[in-house]
């Protein structure tokens, strides 16, 4: 989940495209979107189970087996649909946004907008999804005792049982970007308060994950199982995919840790407040080094001088109030002095803006962060 990229109640089909794929219709404001991908994958798992199920059912003709296959494809994508979507309703319920459900080739993705804030939220998003699989995966497995044995639909209860219950235990394997992974680090950062060491701790299970997909890929092939074949496509592709997504968690965690010994105020630009009315050609004079803070005649703030639109403005009328070339300063875009540096990065990441106003406890304007200068000092002090 991720998490690791937003938000009426919906149950239409909608034939819209976007950027992830076809949307297929939305929760609670989510959108939920198949990817070209998930053909794709969904054809693989087809062509190799179609052989399976003709050796489970040995009476089945040759269109049966295909049938059926596709249907344990169709069945495994519901299932990881209804994973993924308690995650969603999780986070939803914990007040944190998710930008959009995703079903891709490897799975599903629920794209959360901002990082939980605390361990416990964590777990909670993290485990909401299997838990479903779960749920489901034991519905089915008693619907098999109420249906009559070895025919079709008997087989088809059987897949979705294991459908459910093999995407909840593969997602509770301990390593990142899985949900057991997610839960590890929501262990470690309880215990030591530190996310940065729980991400550490995850990634490591992440890799040995990979490494023991492959590892029984590998048993099957020596010890001839009938689903070697499937097994080795799946595990191979599956511990790429868990390499991957370990190594870009690893990433993102860098990214948003606060570095240790940097403070806020080498970041933060000399603040100048000028009359809004000033000329821009001023303004932008002013502006060298520094943020503007641009007041009205009433006291009122109008904005942040942008220096981009005030150079275009400049550029054909140097006279014009710097207030035409102002960005409005909103609560999101503002930021306490005495903050958290893990705070100020994760605000300034979700936050669509270039500068920030930064005010001490009283209010009072103390200078202005340029996510450029943030995002310089944070690739400085990872490298």
């Amino acid at each position: 989940m991720a998490a690791t990229s937003e938000q009426g109640t919906g149950g239409t089909r909608q034939a819209v495209r976007s950027d992830g794929g076809l949307v297929l219709f939305r929760v609670a404001g989510v959108p939920v979107l198949l990817a070209p991908s998930w053909w794709v994958g969904s054809l693989i798992v087809v062509v190799l189970y179609a052989p399976l199920v003709g050796r489970l059912l040995p009476d089945a003709s040759t269109l049966t087996s295909w049938l059926l296959a596709a249907a344990f494809a169709l069945l495994l994508g519901l299932s990881v649909l209804a994973h993924e979507l308690g995650h969603c309703l999780a986070a939803l319920r914990l007040g944190i946004p998710v930008r959009r459900l995703r079903l891709f080739l490897l799975g599903g993705l629920s794209e959360v907008a901002r990082t939980p804030k605390r361990p416990v939220h964590e777990g909670l998003v993290a485990a909401a999804g299997p838990a479903v699989s779960l749920l489901l995966g034991g519905f089915c497995g008693l619907l098999m005792f109420a249906v009559p044995p070895d025919g079709a639909v008997w087989m088809l209860v059987a897949e979705c049982a294991v459908a459910n219950l093999a995407v909840a235990v593969f997602n509770l394997l301990p390593g990142l970007p899985l949900d057991g992974g997610r839960l590890v680090r929501a262990g470690v950062w309880a215990v030591t308060g530190a996310r940065a060491k729980g991400t550490r701790a995850a990634v490591a299970g992440g890799a040995v994950v990979a490494a023991g997909l492959l590892v029984w890929a590998l048993w099957g092939l020596a010890t001839g199982s009938p689903d070697r074949w499937l097994r080795l496509g799946v595990c191979v592709v599956t511990a790429w995919f868990v390499i991957l997504g370990a190594r870009s968690e690893l990433a993102a965690e860098a990214r948003r840790t606060w570095p240790e010994g940097l403070d806020l105020g080498e970041l933060v630009r000399p603040v100048l407040q000028l009359p809004a009315e000033s000329p821009v050609s001023d303004a932008l004079a002013a502006s060298a080094g520094r943020g503007v803070v641009l007041v009205r005649a009433d006291g009122v703030a109008a904005g942040l001088l942008d220096t981009g639109a005030a150079e275009r403005l400049a550029g054909t009328s140097p006279h014009a109030p710097a207030e035409l070339a102002a960005e409005p300063i909103r609560a999101e875009t503002v930021l306490l002095a005495s903050e958290p540096g893990e705070d100020v990065v994760e605000r300034v990441r979700e936050t669509p803006a270039w500068q920030f106003l930064v005010v001490d406890d009283e209010g009072r304007p103390a200078g202005v962060l340029r996510r450029d200068d943030l995002r310089a000092a944070l690739n400085r002090r990872t490298r």
